[in-house]
């Protein structure tokens, strides 16, 4: 955005250089990317009239004139009446005209910035002497027209600058609009300025017209206007609109709008046109015109104008001739059914005002600026006009911009009000109140403002502000709808007063240091556990295309996607952390790391949660780690589980594995047959998925056969921490010793029933028992398997004997052959 500092000045005064305000501006309301003298482009142009003129001698369209300078240019060949000959090929040369003169020595402005600059000289054309030239509107570098000589339509003497005339002898302030995304006043000369003066801590003068927000305007009645309707009120807050005759396309608006248009980036096209443009960059709102006859002729007897969102299937012909099928998130302008613009960013073709309109119906609107994101995303159209309704203009703005349009049109090109304004206005607001104190003010930003200097500061930005003793009673103004809270009018103001002008000191209370949430201390917990166990942590994105979460075998449909997502490969919000983490295994694997393992603590969103209270998607966490290796055989799933029983006894959680059954988008991508659940034994609840991938995954995600994982709900994770309490177990001041037991069972046995059967047959309160699997051993034939365990014991009370530990070790041995029906080999 291109702010004119001369605008500017129309609404404030400016203090101190420019260099300084660019850096008041910067420290307190916007990033400024650069400042542009724009006087230099207009050094040595010069306001002459145009006192003879006569066609060249063998020439069809040179004139050789003679133009009064006021005598101000030296060094130049004068005739005896003190006029400078100039030769001119503009087919509106004449005597009379006043006109902008570029004298030898001087640059032609359209060339000013390019690597050669066209400085003129006096140079014989035709054999006559041409000092200079007279310029066209392209020449001087204001708008694209070269069709003739740019005549002036303010009375100067000769020889007075054309810069200051017009008022080019300005600087250009480029913004950062990013800075202001939340600021849609800022979007206009007027609220810039009026932020501006209260960073200045100046005076700021706001047009009359744009106080009056329930300005009428006087019409004849002559016309009818449209029923307007908007179907959803969550689409548009208002929309207002009124018909006018008379409007002439061909009119031009005055050179000195123009030239505010052309230095702020808006190329002037005609006075109707421009009246529009110019009141978008002066307020923020824009506007747009329908021929209202060619409208009335689409709507039939419907004659309403409706805003609604588009349907499924349905196309535009834009007015740039470029068809678009529009999306059902898409807000359009139709009139009776059809839809005739796309609502904020680009009328239709059916309704394009041209040469042949009489009549038009001027639209002042706002819509949802949401909306507007991601349609502007979506067709790839980016103007001026699309920029600042994905801001967020304020309803209440339209009425005196559309009054003002009217009145300008009326002046600049003939045109009357046959209607009255008609509108819906569905987002009436009520005024944001807040109270705040002083003690707040100054304990938040470490200030000593009196209650004057607060109402004094924020008054000047058009806060309205009511002390009941040291309590500040704050209405903000309509046009401030991120004002919500206290904190909100203490930041502004600190940024108006100047948060580099605040002392530097010490807290005068006590800071109590913030203990860190359990959740956060687990997942450091987690951290190092995995980290110790060897693995890397990753962070990758939250959206994921949606033929990664194919290859998953999750479904998309089940997954929240992105209108306006910033990638295509980004669009949907992942489900769960797997697909992610084995996206990113062949990649690796290709560069050369051949074993590793990979893990990732993040956020999940899945569809079927719903949403929560603020009714966006609900956020789970999740756990989720990767083992590979490109060359090893054999079962993945057992490393997974290592590290996986490592990570859980750092924590002392205990757990049982389960057959894995379901279709959660948790468990989809893991092969049944080789995957299990992982359950908390001291609460039952389920803490999450460990086991090898279906070969279809691994097919998908190119995986080295080797490759095992799990992911975890550490939320369940920290409720089984809870459940735990604090548990202790003092070491034991004797050796301990082990025993390898081997049972053949029936395959059908699971290994969790020997391991529980063992557990329970240990259960003794003054040993430290470990029950660990060594071994087991499923040949292809036969009905049988067998699980060999390794069984620690540890005794408080003594260095255990040989019989002390085969009386253990029998008592084992018979509870789990009684309770699977097995033998020891």
């Amino acid at each position: 955005m291109i702010i004119s500092v001369n605008w500017l000045k129309k609404f404030t005064q400016i203090d101190g250089t420019v260099d300084e305000l660019a850096t008041l501006i910067g420290a307190r309301l916007v990033e400024i990317e650069s400042v542009e003298d724009l006087g230099e482009k207009y050094n040595g142009v010069v306001v002459a009239r145009v006192v003879e003129c006569a066609p060249l001698e063998g020439s069809d369209h040179l004139n050789v004139t003679k133009i009064d300078d006021g005598g101000i240019v030296p060094d130049i060949e004068r005739d005896e009446n003190g006029l400078v000959q100039v030769v001119c090929g503009a087919p509106n040369v004449r005597a009379g005209l006043l006109v902008a003169w570029l004298p030898p020595r001087s640059t032609v402005p359209e060339t000013f910035n390019d690597a050669e600059p066209f400085v003129l000289s006096a140079k014989p054309l035709r054999g006559v002497v041409s000092n200079g030239m007279l310029a066209s509107a392209r020449e001087l570098d204001l708008y694209d027209d070269h069709s003739g000589i740019l005549e002036l339509d303010k009375e100067a003497a000769p020889g007075s600058s054309f810069a200051e005339l017009y008022e080019l002898n300005d600087y250009l302030l480029d913004i950062e609009n990013k800075s202001l995304t939340h600021r849609p006043d800022a979007f206009g000369v007027v609220g810039f300025a009026r932020e501006v003066a209260g960073i200045q801590g100046l005076p700021f003068e706001s047009p009359q017209w744009l106080d009056v927000l329930d300005a009428a305007v006087e019409n004849d009645g002559s016309a009818k206007a449209p029923t307007i309707t908007i179907e959803d009120a969550t689409l548009s807050d208002r929309f207002q609109a009124i018909v006018l005759s008379g409007v002439d396309e061909t009119a031009k608006s005055p050179i000195q709008l123009q030239t505010y248009l052309a230095r702020s980036g808006v190329r002037p096209i005609n006075a109707s046109v421009d009246v529009s443009n110019y009141l978008m960059l002066l307020t923020g709102q824009p506007s747009h015109t329908y021929d209202y006859d060619k409208l009335k002729a689409v709507a039939g007897d419907d004659f309403s104008v409706r805003v609604r969102l588009a349907k499924e299937n349905e196309t535009l012909v834009l007015l740039d001739g470029k068809e678009v099928k529009l999306d059902p998130a898409d807000i359009v302008i139709a009139a009776g059914e059809a839809a005739v613009g796309l609502a904020g960013i680009m009328g239709g073709q059916s309704t394009l005002v041209d040469e042949t309109t009489k009549n038009v119906l001027l639209e002042v609107a706002t819509f949802d600026l949401y909306h507007m994101r991601s349609s502007q995303m979506r067709h790839g159209i980016f103007s001026e006009a699309v920029t600042r309704f994905t801001k967020g203009i304020p309803a209440p703005l339209s009425t005196p911009v559309l009054a003002e349009a009217v009145r300008m049109l009326q002046s600049h090109t003939g045109a009357k009000a046959t209607s009255a304004a008609v509108q819906d206005y569905p987002g009436v607001k009520e005024s944001i109140s807040i109270s705040v104190t002083e003690a707040q003010v100054n304990q938040t930003l470490g200030t000593q403002f009196a209650s004057e200097d607060i109402a004094d500061l924020l008054k000047n930005v058009g806060f309205s502000v009511v002390f009941d003793g040291l309590t500040a009673n704050i209405v903000a103004p309509y046009w401030r709808q991120d004002i919500h809270i206290p904190e909100d009018v203490i930041e502004e103001v600190g940024r108006l007063a100047g948060f580099d002008t605040i002392n530097l000191t010490l807290p005068r209370r006590d800071f109590v240091a913030v203990h860190p949430d359990a959740f956060d201390e687990l997942r450091a917990v987690l951290r190092k556990s995995l980290v110790r166990a060897g693995a890397n942590e990753v962070v990758t994105y939250s959206f994921v295309h949606g033929d990664t979460l194919k290859k998953a075998g999750q479904d998309p449909a089940n997954a929240y996607r992105i209108i306006n997502s910033i990638s295509p490969e980004l669009q949907y919000y992942r489900q769960t952390l797997t697909p992610s983490l084995l996206s990113n295994i062949f990649a690796n694997v290709k560069a050369g790391y051949g074993s590793f393992a990979l893990f990732e603590l993040n956020k999940v969103h899945e569809k079927g949660d719903g949403l929560n209270d603020e009714q966006v998607p609900v956020e789970n966490d999740r756990l989720a780690l990767v083992v590979t290796d490109a060359k090893k055989k054999g079962a993945a799933y057992y490393d997974a589980k290592h590290v996986l029983e490592y990570t859980l006894s750092v924590l002392g959680i205990n757990v049982s594995y389960e057959a894995l059954n379901g279709q959660a988008a948790i468990s989809v991508p893991f092969e049944p047959k080789r995957s299990a659940t992982i359950i908390d034994r001291a609460t039952g609840a389920t803490i999450g998925v460990v086991g090898e991938y279906k070969k279809s995954v691994q097919k998908a995600f190119k995986l080295p056969e080797y490759t095992a994982g799990f992911e975890l709900d550490p939320r369940e994770l920290l409720k089984s921490l809870d459940a735990l309490g604090i548990q202790y177990k003092p070491l034991s001041r004797y050796p301990g010793t082990e025993r390898d037991i081997c049972f053949q069972v029936n395959q059908a046995v699971p290994y969790s029933d020997v391991v529980a059967a063992a557990e329970a047959a240990l259960a003794n309160d003054q040993l430290i028992v470990t029950v660990n699997p060594l071994d087991i051993y499923q040949p292809n034939e036969g009905d049988t398997k067998n699980i060999t365990l390794r069984i620690g014991l540890t005794s408080y009370e003594k260095t255990m004997t040989n019989e002390d530990v085969t009386a253990i070790i029998d008592n084992v041995i018979e509870r789990v052959v009684q309770a699977t029906d097995g033998k020891v080999i």
